[in-house]
């Protein structure tokens, strides 16, 4: 059962931060499942120490919950405390001083540009339909070129792309904005796209504010609908799909760029990252090229 101070959480980290849904999602659950864990052991909410919540985190790692895991949920649960001393529910905030285990970065999966070459060739020949296909093309080309999260581009605005811009806006987390330029190819498929969809919705005397519009209850292509498409086009095209996800192309965008000379403050700004330190994680990238180019040029590593 959601304890009342709960949603009056949720409700105030959106009003104030435009706190992105998944998020909202995220802190909802992480904060039932701590709910259960004081409700089991003749806790509340009101009373829960410090000592209680370090309890919570030992009994997540003894379930075998990753590190990252537990360190995402202590978050929520500090953010939760804070929220509720600053607004008087609680005289103290007993999630201030605990120390989280620190999520490790983790150097992302990324596929080399080869295959995202093959992935691209088997969304050409994927759909039932030409419809299909040009929409599938679309987002995978657009996903690719921009580095866009995957509910950015499902949720992208149709105004967005009008007028054969040069660039295109992205309202990202907390509604952050960004201006992230298309290529050639991403700009000639999305005005194909554009044409084949707008025929589509005057023919059926319908409108949708989306690029990608469908008749579900969010308007538009799931996140659910284009990961399931995009493990389907990694078989067609002989990747393994446990290795492709839509974020594996976000991934691919930034390593493949900084693989051929872009700096990281400019990778930064055009995936969305507020802190510079989140994008480091394709610092290896670096790493791998200042090693080649040590063992290609150093004299002692001539024989």
């Amino acid at each position: 059962m959601t304890h009342p101070w709960v949603p009056v959480f949720l409700e105030a980290t959106q009003a104030e931060n435009d706190t992105a849904a998944n998020t909202l999602i995220a802190y909802h659950n992480d904060l039932e499942l701590f709910c259960d864990y004081l409700n089991r052991q003749g806790k509340t909410v009101e009373k829960a120490s410090r000592a209680t919540i370090e309890g919570f985190l030992l009994e997540l790692n003894s379930a075998g919950y990753a590190t990252s895991t537990c360190a995402r949920k202590l978050s929520s649960i500090k953010q939760f405390y804070r929220f509720a001393f600053q607004e008087g529910f609680r005289p103290d905030d007993p999630a201030g001083q605990i120390k989280g285990p620190g999520a490790l970065k983790k150097i992302p999966v990324v596929i080399s540009e080869k295959d995202v070459t093959k992935l691209l060739k088997a969304t050409h020949k994927s759909g039932r339909t030409e419809f299909e296909r040009c929409r599938n093309i679309c987002m995978l080309e657009l996903l690719y070129a921009t580095g866009m999260r995957v509910t950015e581009l499902v949720s992208l605005p149709v105004a967005t792309v009008r007028g054969q811009p040069e660039m295109i806006l992205i309202r990202g987390k907390a509604g952050r904005e960004r201006m992230v330029p298309l290529s050639p190819d991403a700009k000639s498929i999305t005005q194909k796209w554009l044409a084949l969809r707008d025929a589509r919705m005057s023919e059926n005397r319908v409108s949708s504010a989306f690029l990608f519009p469908n008749a579900s209850k969010i308007g538009h292509f799931s996140r659910v609908q284009f990961f399931t498409l995009i493990k389907r086009l990694a078989l067609q095209a002989g990747l393994d799909p446990t290795d492709i996800s839509p974020h594996t192309l976000r991934h691919a965008f930034a390593t493949h760029l900084l693989a051929n000379g872009a700096d990281l403050r400019t990778i930064q700004m055009l995936l969305g990252h507020a802190d510079i330190s989140t994008t480091e994680i394709y610092t290896h990238v670096l790493d791998e090229r200042l090693k080649a180019l040590v063992l290609e040029k150093h004299p002692l590593a001539k024989t």
